[in-house]
């Protein structure tokens, strides 16, 4: 009888219950419905954290990059303005400019201001060293070593420095190791392939005989796996490392590093990372392969999900070597696979948020929605680390800004060094992405009208 009178009979909590229910449904949508305004990424007070200078030279590095004649040209441009000018000329005008845009600097100091100054607008350095190599541009030994000691001391700072919380860099496994040896692994591998223990036990300096290579092939295999196994061992714990993907002929083997690496690193975190290229026809069944083979071997995945930057030249072999066309056939294509494997990670991370990663990086806007809306649904945090985004650096700010200010984690891949260093990554990453280049129509428009803004508040005697 007592408890009676203690605790309100059924029919009355319930139209409480209801009304509480009915009031948190009705937050929940106003909530969505201001975020899916901000998220329309029209705002350019998105802006405000940029300075004069630095809203002039975006909309003049974009209005250049809008021609497509130049964008094609730049390598031949750039090559002939260099003979012109010469190394200091050419330095002089391109350091203020093109450089000042796409690279952090030079050395730590320039790098450290740069990133500084990304840190306090909300988002994250993820540093590129901008090595790599392709068939035919093989090094050495030598060099692949002084590679591996450039991109411990990209590890060394990007842990040291307070740039930000959970740093991360990205690696081009082609820089450790020879292209010409990828593409032979990925040949043998297709036939016969090779277990992670093999490459892990290389890791850890076994004297292993590789099938299908022969001892040259085999030692310089093992070197690479070395080199590879020092910058995991100074990164665990540190700094997250996201492993580039490159072109399909030497794909599957830098795949198997990347996973053997992961194997060995990623046991009770997400240190590692693998790339997957969603304008090819088989990224999905890449990417199911690469959660199934996490499972059973019992190690961490992290997974950095890009559309792909090397599509005229993968169709362009295509079409020479009578294979067939790896590319999705439309754009609208590329971005079901891109949403498809977006969807399927995020599934996956809302069930075990402590053993799956992804990076969103894409400068697509409505993927971004998509990513957002659906961690709505699953109840994944902006913040928590699972899953955040990213874009290049002096690109896509507009999107970039945006996220960081609602408190997503966001990164901006950071390539760094002089401007003879830089130079051919530039070109490369520039003519790789030229449709994206050309297509900035948007955030020129919103850098004008915050300028417009400006303008307008000075003559009012405003600030």
């Amino acid at each position: 009888m007592l408890c009676s009178y203690l605790r309100p009979s059924l029919p009355h909590i319930l139209p409480l219950r209801l009304l509480s229910s009915a009031a948190s449904r009705v937050a929940a949508v106003k909530q969505h419905e201001l975020l899916s305004d901000t998220l329309a990424f029209e705002d350019p007070r998105a802006f405000k954290v940029k300075s004069l200078g630095e809203l002039l030279r975006a909309l003049g590095v974009f209005r250049l990059c809008s021609f497509p004649a130049l964008v094609n040209n730049c390598g031949k441009l750039m090559s002939v303005a260099r003979t012109l000018l010469g190394k200091r000329g050419f330095s002089l005008l391109l350091r203020p400019t093109v450089y000042a845009q796409f690279v952090a600097g030079e050395n730590e100091a320039e790098i450290s201001q740069s990133m500084q100054k990304m840190s306090l607008q909300g988002m994250r350095p993820m540093l590129a060293v901008p090595i790599e190599e392709d068939l035919g541009e093989s090094t050495g030994e030598k060099r692949y070593d002084n590679n591996m000691d450039t991109m411990l001391e990209c590890v060394r700072m990007s842990h040291s420095n307070a740039w930000s919380k959970d740093p991360m860099m990205q690696l081009k496994i082609t820089a450790l190791l020879s292209p010409e040896l990828c593409v032979k692994l990925t040949n043998i591998i297709r036939q016969q392939p090779y277990d992670l223990n093999l490459l892990i036990r290389s890791m850890d300096g076994e004297p292993i005989s590789f099938p299908g290579l022969d001892e040259k092939e085999a030692a310089h295999l093992r070197s690479g796996l070395l080199r590879l196994n020092k910058i995991a061992e100074a990164s665990v714990n540190k700094v997250r490392v996201l492993v580039d993907a490159e072109y399909t002929y030497m794909n599957p083997a830098l795949s198997l590093v990347a996973m053997a690496m992961m194997k060995k690193f990623n046991k009770d975190g997400t240190w590692i990372w693998n790339t997957y290229q969603c304008y090819l026809k088989d990224s999905r069944s890449l990417l199911l392969d690469a959660l199934s083979l996490s499972k059973n071997e019992g190690f961490c995945l992290g997974v950095k999900l890009v559309r792909g930057a090397y599509m005229d030249k993968e169709r362009k072999l295509a079409m020479k070597e009578g294979h067939q066309d790896p590319i999705h056939q439309s754009w609208e294509d590329t971005n079901d696979s891109y949403n498809g494997c977006l969807d399927l990670m995020l599934d996956v991370i809302s069930q075990e948020p402590e053993r799956y990663r992804i990076i969103v990086a894409t400068h697509n806007e409505e993927s971004v929605r998509r990513a957002v809306k659906r961690m709505e649904e699953l109840g994944i945090d902006r913040d928590g680390g699972s899953v955040c985004f990213g874009q290049l650096l002096g690109m896509c700010d507009h999107v970039s800004l945006t996220l960081a200010k609602e408190g997503y984690s966001v990164y901006k891949s950071v390539p760094y060094g002089s401007v003879d260093e830089t130079l051919p990554y530039l070109v490369r990453r520039a003519q790789e992405n030229r449709t994206v280049l050309q297509g900035i129509r948007k955030e020129r428009d919103l850098l004008r009208k915050e300028l417009n803004r400006r303008l307008r508040l000075s003559l009012r005697g405003g600030s």
